[in-house]
C-alpha cells in the first residue's frame, strides 16, 4: 500500500533554477525508500516539499499534486503545522534546543497542549528507545543536550521528531557529520522504525543507499530517472545513467 504518489510535481525557484521536472512516484507504507544521485539533483527540494517546508522558499512555480494517504497536501488549505505533524524531518545537521535532552523530546508535545507528566514521560522513553539512545541517556535526561556527542545529538534529533508520532519521518542525509559506529546505531534504529513508519531517506553515500534502502529512486538534474526495489536497481539497473553513477562513473 503506498503512502504517498507524487503526480507530475514541477518546482521551479524564483533564480530561475528548475529543481524538479515532471516527477512521478508512489512511496509505499512501512519502508525505508532512498532518494540518491548527484548534488543539484532536487532531492533535498523533494523532502521539503513533502512536509510544505519549500513555502519558506523562493518559489517561482509550483505544480503537481502530493498524495498523502489521498489528500492533496499542497492544497492551499492544507493545515501546514498539523501536517508536519504527520511528517516529520531530521536535517544533516543536529540542530538540539538549548535545553535538557528531556525538554528537548517534549517540546514540541507540550506546544501541541500535551500536559500529562505521565504521558510526557511515557513519550520521552518510547523515542528515545526507538532511536536506540535510552540506554546511554537515560540517567542524564536532565543534562544540557548540546553536552551529548554529535552522534548523539543528531539521535535525540530523530526522537524529537518521533515522539510527535508522525506517519512518515524524512531524513536528509542524517548520518553525513557521524562517525562509523554512530552511523550504524542510526541505520539499525531506521530498519526497526520502518515497521511502524514510512520513512524517505537521502543517503550520504551510495554505499548507504544500498545499505539500508527497501526501495530507491535516482535523481539527475532535477529529474527522476530510475525508481526500483533496491536489490534490483542497485545490481541490475534499467538505465545506463543510474548504472554509470552507482559504479563511480560519475559523481
Amino acid at each position: 500500500m503506498n503512502k504517498i504518489t507524487i503526480e507530475n510535481l514541477t518546482l521551479h525557484y524564483s533564480d530561475g533554477n528548475e529543481s524538479l521536472r515532471e516527477i512521478n512516484i508512489s512511496i509505499p507504507s512501512n519502508a525505508i525508500s532512498v532518494i540518491f544521485g548527484p548534488s543539484g539533483g532536487g532531492k533535498s527540494t523533494l523532502l521539503r516539499v513533502l512536509n510544505r517546508l519549500n513555502d519558506l522558499t523562493d518559489v517561482s512555480h509550483l505544480e503537481g499534486r502530493v498524495l498523502l494517504d489521498n489528500e492533496n497536501i499542497l492544497d492551499p488549505k492544507t493545515d501546514v503545522i498539523a501536517l508536519r505533524r504527520r511528517v516529520g524531518m531530521v536535517f544533516a545537521r543536529p540542530v538540539v534546543l538549548p535545553m535538557s535532552i528531556r525538554q528537548n523530546l517534549i517540546y514540541g508535545l507540550e506546544v501541541a497542549g500535551e500536559k500529562d507528566k505521565y504521558k510526557l514521560d511515557a513519550a520521552v522513553e518510547r523515542s528515545l528507545k526507538q532511536a536506540a539512545l535510552w540506554e546511554e541517556v537515560k540517567d542524564r535526561l536532565d543534562d544540557p543536550a548540546v553536552a551529548l556527542s554529535g552522534g548523539q545529538q543528531q539521535r535525540v534529533c530523530l526522537a524529537r521528531v518521533l515522539a510527535l508520532e508522525p506517519e512518515v519521518i524524512l531524513l536528509d542525509e542524517p548520518t553525513s557529520g557521524l562517525d562509523p559506529i554512530s552511523t550504524g546505531k542510526v541505520e539499525e534504529s531506521l530498519q526497526e522504525l520502518k515497521k511502524s513508519y514510512t520513512i524517505i531517506l537521502v543517503p550520504h553515500s551510495v554505499q548507504q543507499a544500498a545499505r539500508t534502502a527497501d526501495y530507491a529512486a535516482f535523481f539527475l538534474q532535477g529529474e527522476l530517472v530510475e525508481y526500483a526495489v533496491s536489490d534490483i536497481l542497485f545490481t541490475n539497473p534499467a538505465e545506463q545513467h543510474t548504472q554509470d553513477y552507482v559504479e563511480g562513473r560519475f559523481g
